[in-house]
């Protein structure tokens, strides 16, 4: 049987949408002038239309490493010279926290001048791809890798995070900047045999720190006493109206076997819990 003009040109036209659902979309264009924040998966970028920080006030007990963080972050919101920044030390002491606040805070003074991007350990492969796009933006950004750590062995992690820091050709162009913060100040594991080794211990402990050292900035966060822990709860429960004694948040502190800004704020979250309200 012969098959008749439209017939024919329907089945075509059927076939070729059959091909069409087949195809995957082409990846939708990233506006990075329309956000105040951005997640990097590797490949593209996703909007975080609100970006979620604690005001800065709020932040207690790192009063020095604040400083050096909101000084350097409105520095790169202005156009003008910044550093990377390792932020390393105890967790739990608002080093995240620190950069969303920071970044929100310099958003006010600077409207739109600047966005966190930030980049999951798994999306470092494509953070070159991030670099090329951000490099053609009328606008600072502050790329943020959050708990990085490299285990013994791993060779190509730190090359990489060393090459975007020391201007070769997968440098970060000069409207970013990097933030990394760690619980390690090397980044990088040491092995036992290296730590035991009295010939070789003090070159294996330069050569990681060597890392660290290519940050502008290294600022360390340190356990928080009993005073910063009860300082930083005092903050939240005058800001949210919330009554506690001081006995109860250091048997809090006790139970969780830790003081730090986290478990400060978890206590917090106790606090609005038993009260009813929500923070």
């Amino acid at each position: 049987m012969t098959t008749q003009p439209a017939e024919h040109t329907q089945f075509l036209t059927r076939i070729a949408e059959a091909l069409e659902r087949l195809v995957p979309p082409a990846p939708a264009t990233t506006d990075w002038l329309a956000h105040p924040a951005y997640v990097w998966t590797g490949s593209a970028a996703r909007s975080v239309a609100q970006l979620d920080a604690p005001a800065l006030p709020l932040l207690r007990g790192i009063d020095t490493q604040k400083d050096r963080v909101v000084t350097n972050v409105e520095r790169l919101a202005a156009g003008h010279a910044a550093h990377d920044m390792l932020l390393w030390g105890s967790r739990g002491m608002g080093k995240s926290a620190l950069l969303r606040a920071a970044i929100r805070s310099a958003d006010t003074a600077h409207p739109g001048r600047i966005a966190l991007v930030q980049v999951a350990q798994e999306a470092l492969s494509g953070v070159t791809d991030l670099f090329a796009a951000l490099g053609k933006v009328d606008r600072s950004f502050l790329v943020f890798i959050d708990d990085l750590g490299f285990e013994e062995g791993d060779g190509a992690g730190p090359r990489i995070l060393r090459s975007w820091l020391e201007g070769g050709v997968e440098a970060r162009p000069a409207n970013v900047r990097l933030a990394v913060t760690s619980n390690r100040r090397a980044i990088v594991g040491r092995s036992m045999s290296e730590q035991d080794d009295p010939i070789n211990a003090r070159d294996a402990v330069d050569e990681k720190l060597a890392l660290a050292d290519r940050f502008g900035l290294s600022i360390g966060f340190h356990n928080c006493d009993q005073d910063s822990y009860l300082a930083i709860i005092g903050g939240y429960a005058g800001e949210f109206g919330l009554e506690w004694e001081p006995s109860d948040a250091l048997e809090w502190s006790r139970r969780r076997g830790a003081r730090s800004g986290r478990v400060a704020w978890q206590y917090v979250n106790e606090l609005a819990g038993r009260a009813g309200k929500t923070i």
